[in-house]
C-alpha cells in the first residue's frame, strides 16, 4: 500500500479510496436492474458493454443512510479476484498519488476492520483506503454467484 495511487470518491462528505490497479473505469450512474435472491448489499446489476455486473451498495455496507440513486452519482467499475463489481459513489474526485509515509495500515489503527486496508492522511483530512477483496463475505459472495446464475 505504501506510495501507491488511488481513485478517490466520496459518500456524503467522507473520502474513500480504491487502489488504481483494481479500477477499470468510472461511468455515470445508470438504472440498476434488481437481482432476486442477491445479498442485501447488492443493489442489482447493470449491463456494461455486454457484461452483467453486480452493483454493491456502499452506503449499506458502511452503515450510512441510504438514498435513491441520482443522475449525478457515479459508478466505479472495479475488479476483485473473483468478478467485476460496481460501486456507487456520490462523486469521483480522480487519482491520488501520495507519498508512502502518508499512509497508516488499518490494523495499526483499529484491528478487525475487514473492509479497510489503510488510511491516508492529507492536509485537508483523511482518505479511507478500501480492501475490495473483503467487501463481500464468503456467504454474500456465494449468494451473489447463485443469484447471477439464476438470473
Amino acid at each position: 500500500m505504501m506510495g501507491d495511487q488511488f481513485v478517490v470518491f466520496t459518500l456524503d462528505s467522507q473520502r474513500y479510496g480504491l487502489p488504481l490497479r483494481v479500477v477499470e473505469r468510472i461511468v455515470r450512474a445508470v438504472e440498476v436492474t434488481p437481482l432476486p435472491q442477491a445479498p442485501g448489499i447488492v443493489l442489482g446489476v447493470v449491463n456494461v458493454q455486454g457484461r452483467v455486473i453486480p452493483v454493491i451498495d456502499l452506503r449499506r455496507r458502511f452503515g450510512l443512510t441510504g438514498r435513491t440513486l441520482g443522475l449525478s452519482d457515479q459508478m466505479v467499475v472495479a475488479c476483485t479476484a473473483r468478478r467485476p463489481v460496481i460501486l456507487v459513489a456520490d462523486a469521483v474526485h480522480g487519482v491520488l498519488d501520495y507519498p508512502g509515509e502518508a499512509a497508516v495500515a488499518a490494523q495499526q489503527m483499529l484491528p478487525g476492520l475487514v473492509h479497510l486496508a489503510g488510511v491516508v492522511k492529507l492536509d485537508d483530512g483523511l482518505v479511507l483506503i478500501q480492501d475490495l477483496e473483503q467487501f463481500l463475505s464468503l456467504d454474500e459472495d456465494q449468494a451473489l454467484s447463485r443469484a447471477l446464475e439464476s438470473a
